[in-house]
């Protein structure tokens, strides 16, 4: 048992410790009992080790949580606990002490700073430590943080855990110090203390399962307006994790609440929309429900003087719920237990993305970090780990102390928990520990896959935002550059060909052609050209052409003056109006003809489509190919221009003329609504 523990480093043997002193276990006993289970093939003892007895105290401390977040010791403790999952070996000390004096040399040339023991109480994000703390502070990495969710779920859950980490150490370098994980603890609590105070809707009684999520609209808070039809309405408006609740104002008081909700059925929904005075669509911050209950859809609008921040957070709250009970209904969850594991879940998800944003109230972190079903049905191939999140549900049993669920109750209902267990349900809680940890591998295999495919997204999107900004000159000239091959390389080769420039080449297209046509080999000739371009990009890459592309450069400048830049545009916008005008005029001419408001020239049409079908019908479709591509290559060629010129002005003009003789259905523009006259 010495030379084991000699492989610890300093703060895995106090970790362990203080398990030991926790469970009243001696660490000779603790030792040898975990060496019963332990075979070199489960992978690194120091940190198994500490992975098994750490799991066992977290179990533990669940009972007693929310006694135990309001002193520091959960925190402390939990911190300590991935800083020794993160560095178990005795190897890691070497390496902390060089990093030590590194940071000490660092330390030397800056200006000295007084701090005071209070500082610890200080958000990280809003203190002038951050620098100093970066740099010499203990700190853990997200391996760590993510670890420690899945045995305590009550700082990230395990499918969003590593976004939720992203996000609370953006400024300090993807680490994160115990005074940032210590407030953002703190403010859990007090978020969950908070939503327990709040008043219960009026004329509501909530389910035994059913929590308050989110209240606006208090006297204490931004007012929140009700929109139906022309009608508008301020009052208080409250989440649960079953519906939405608006209680109208009153003289006195509020009126009963209208329930609005998001558990029965997949067609409600909610989604973002402008409103103002009188119903007129001029702010974007408001969200609309709709629901196929109700006669008219419901607008609540959240007034605020410059951005949609709050629209933006009651419109994520609003989904992650409704996407919650879509969950259930899809994968078909019924399990009583189950159900509340995954209410429980969402439930912390939203207190934790409160608690986020108390924390950094300068800058409030995007809510889909934080919410497991938002941040899916974005993410690609979301749908994947969802299906896998399904499957580690069924899964779940009563009696896990460190479950959402059991969390979620021991943090807001008192409720007696024994601290200490028998040898008989320890091992059972352990096991059920290795079942769970079974289970979440394909979890984070998916979760890993679609964190990886989402950078490679973000990247992608991130080239397009700027070409988003451009005007419409701008595109026009970017397109026009883009499609500058088709126009020097291509599209020359294809006139040659079409107008016998070269006729050796026509002549060999024109075999070709009709032999694929007449042997059926169009897949075939399909397959070889997809198979070409496959080789010309082969080539590319191994002559390295990317690289002397890295960027399109297209040139705007121009040796016009202003004025002719003017006219030309002005040219330019009269050109576009008339193709508008002209494609109007053509679709209501094909509506004359089809309501045979020109009989004429409609029975002329369905002659000509009949014959067309009998044709079509009787004689092979490669036959009509074959003959359709020989008028093609044979009306281009000199000597049929020479002999059918006139012919050809001849028909083209009787085709004019009968065409513009078709008569148009009559247009009539109004400035206002037509009156209803039913």
């Amino acid at each position: 048992m010495t030379m084991e523990r000699k492989q610890l480093s300093t703060i895995a043997n106090d970790v362990l410790l203080r398990c030991s002193q926790k469970l009243d276990i001696s660490l000779t006993v603790m030792v040898e009992e975990f060496e019963s289970i332990w075979t070199p093939e489960n992978g690194e003892y120091s940190r198994k080790l500490v992975e098994f007895w750490c799991s066992r105290a977290l179990i533990d401390m669940c009972c007693n949580i929310e006694e135990q977040i309001s002193d520091g010791s959960f925190s402390r403790f939990s911190f300590d606990m991935m800083r020794a999952w993160e560095k178990p070996s005795c190897t890691d000390d070497e390496h902390d002490s060089f990093s030590e004096s590194v940071a000490k040399e660092k330390e030397e040339e800056k200006v000295p700073t007084n701090l005071n023991p209070e500082d610890d109480d200080i958000p990280l994000f809003y203190s002038d430590l951050m620098p100093l703390l970066v740099d010499n502070g203990p700190s853990v990495g997200e391996g760590a943080f993510v670890w420690l969710a899945t045995v305590a779920p009550i700082i990230a859950d395990v499918v969003n855990g590593k976004f939720t980490f992203e996000t609370l150490t953006a400024t300090t370098r993807n680490r994160l110090h115990y005074p940032a994980y210590n407030i953002f603890l703190q403010e859990i609590d007090k978020c969950i203390k908070q939503l327990q105070g709040q008043k219960i809707p009026s004329g509501v009684e909530l389910a035994d399962d059913e929590f308050i999520l989110h209240v606006e609209g208090t006297a204490s808070t931004s007012r929140v307006v009700r929109h139906i039809g022309g009608a508008s309405w301020p009052g208080r408006l409250t989440l649960t994790n079953y519906a939405l609740y608006f209680e109208a104002s009153g003289v006195l008081a509020y009126e009963d609440a209208l329930k609005l909700d998001l558990s029965k059925g997949t067609e409600k929904s909610v989604k973002p929309a402008a409103t103002g005075p009188w119903g007129a669509p001029l702010f974007d911050k408001a969200i609309i429900y709709e629901s196929p209950e109700l006669e008219e859809s419901i607008v609540l609008e959240f007034p605020e003087m410059t951005s949609s921040t709050r629209r933006d957070h009651w419109l994520a709250l609003v989904k992650e719920v409704l996407l919650l009970h879509l969950f259930l209904l899809k994968f078909k969850v019924t399990s009583a237990l189950q159900v509340w594991e995954m209410h429980a879940r969402t439930i912390l998800g939203i207190v934790r993305l409160h608690a986020a944003r108390e924390m950094l109230r300068t800058s409030p972190p995007a809510p889909k970090s934080f919410l497991i079903f938002s941040l899916l049905e974005v993410l690609p191939k979301g749908d994947i780990v969802l299906e896998e999140l399904s499957k580690c549900i069924t899964n779940i049993t009563g009696g896990q102390s460190c479950s959402a669920s059991s969390i979620l109750r021991n943090l807001n209902v008192s409720q007696a928990c024994v601290p200490s267990m028998g040898e008989g349900e320890i091992a059972e809680r352990i096991e059920t520990l290795n079942i769970q940890a079974e289970n979440l591998l394909s979890l984070e295999s998916a979760i890993d896959q679609v964190r990886e495919e989402a950078k490679e997204s973000g990247i992608a999107k991130a080239t397009v935002e700027g070409l988003k900004e451009e005007g419409v000159s701008d595109s026009a000239a970017v397109l026009k550059e883009l499609l500058k091959p088709i126009n020097t390389a291509l599209w020359p080769w294809f006139q040659e060909v079409l107008t016998w420039q070269k006729p050796e080449t026509t002549v060999i297209v024109i075999g070709l052609t009709l032999l694929i046509i007449y042997k059926e080999w169009i897949g075939i000739a399909i397959a070889a050209l997809l198979l070409w371009m496959v080789s010309k990009m082969i080539w590319a890459r191994r002559n390295r052409i990317g690289d002397k592309y890295d960027k399109l450069v297209v040139c705007t400048a121009s040796d016009k003056t202003a004025i002719e830049s003017m006219v030309s545009a002005q040219h330019g916008l009269l050109t576009a109006s008339e193709m508008l005008r002209l494609a109007n005029i053509s679709i209501l001419k094909a509506w004359s003809i089809f309501f045979s408001k020109a009989p004429k020239h409609t029975d002329m049409v369905m002659m000509a489509m009949t014959g067309l079908a009998i044709f079509v019908a009787v004689i092979p479709f490669k036959f009509i190919l074959m003959v359709l591509v020989l008028c093609l290559f044979t009306t281009t060629s000199r000597l049929k221009k020479r002999s059918n010129s006139d012919q050809g002005n001849k028909g083209s003009r009787r085709l004019k003329e009968w065409w513009d003789s078709i008569p148009v259905i009559p247009v009539e523009i109004l400035d206002k609504l037509p009156e209803d006259t039913t």
